[in-house]
């Protein structure tokens, strides 16, 4: 059993053949599926998803690059998402540096906002960090989400900053990149996070894993990326695919 805990499904890029790639992804192990919303149209697409399938879970927030339109009502209406039963955490929420497609201050603004709100409803809330880790780590310290905890998405940075991640009660989550053979900070934190903090995921249709690197990413490929942090663990997949699937259902509450 795998848990993809980090899915773009809602993408337009499985508009022609949504259903084939589910059925890829139960014939390749994966049980369950949390698919991510992060601004008003990929959340309702999101919101049909889970409603059409049980095995598909819902994660709803502001992507930082879409900070510069949040608004007081988009907050309100998360606040009032929170209480979908498909909802298992907030998210995904951060800072991005790469895209300058919001300022840093409404970025920063937008994030807290968001934490505050988790503590609130009392759900986990998921990370998105491009190039921003001090900013990134400091908030999370500043407004103490480690009252909720949650999963640092698609990591890729130093044992340090893990270390760190893991005080505040978060899990780490690795992707695609843990494949990919000139990344050496996956490998390096995936064969040092504990048993019982670790997280697979897909991103897709984004970051697909090696040796599909550059074409369309599907939740399928999520056994691709637990078979390589089970080489880097030196365990067996069976033994990935359990303790990954146990943590992700026990940060999101299910059973």
């Amino acid at each position: 059993m795998l848990f993809d805990t980090h899915v773009h499904l809602n993408d337009d890029a499985f508009n022609e053949d949504l259903e084939a790639v589910i059925e890829r992804a139960k014939e390749n192990d994966v049980t369950r599926m949390a698919v991510v919303g992060f601004n008003e149209e990929t959340i309702k697409r999101a919101l049909e998803l889970a409603q059409t399938y049980d095995f598909i879970y819902l994660i709803v927030g502001w992507h930082p690059t879409d900070a510069i339109t949040f608004t007081e009502e988009k907050l309100e209406w998360l606040r009032e998402l929170a209480t979908h039963p498909k909802v298992v955490a907030l998210g995904e929420m951060g800072l991005d540096y790469h895209w300058d497609t919001s300022p840093k201050e409404i970025q920063f603004e937008v994030f807290r906002q968001q934490i505050r709100l988790a503590k609130e409803v009392k759900l986990p809330i998921i990370i998105h960090n491009r190039e921003a880790t001090e900013d990134v780590v400091r908030i999370l310290q500043e407004e103490k989400a480690d009252e909720v905890g949650g999963i640092m998405h698609c990591f890729g940075e130093t044992l340090e900053v893990m270390e760190t991640c893991l005080a505040m009660n978060f899990y780490i989550s690795f992707g695609g990149t843990v494949t990919f053979k000139n990344a050496k900070l996956p490998k390096i934190a995936a064969e040092a996070v504990p048993l019982n903090r670790i997280l697979v995921e897909t991103d897709a249709p984004y970051l697909a894993p090696h040796p599909n690197r550059g074409k369309r990413n599907e939740p399928s490929y999520v056994k691709l990326v637990a078979e390589k942090v089970a080489e880097l663990k030196e365990m067996k997949y069976e033994e990935i695919a359990y303790h990954t699937t146990e943590n992700a259902n026990k940060l999101f509450g299910l059973h």
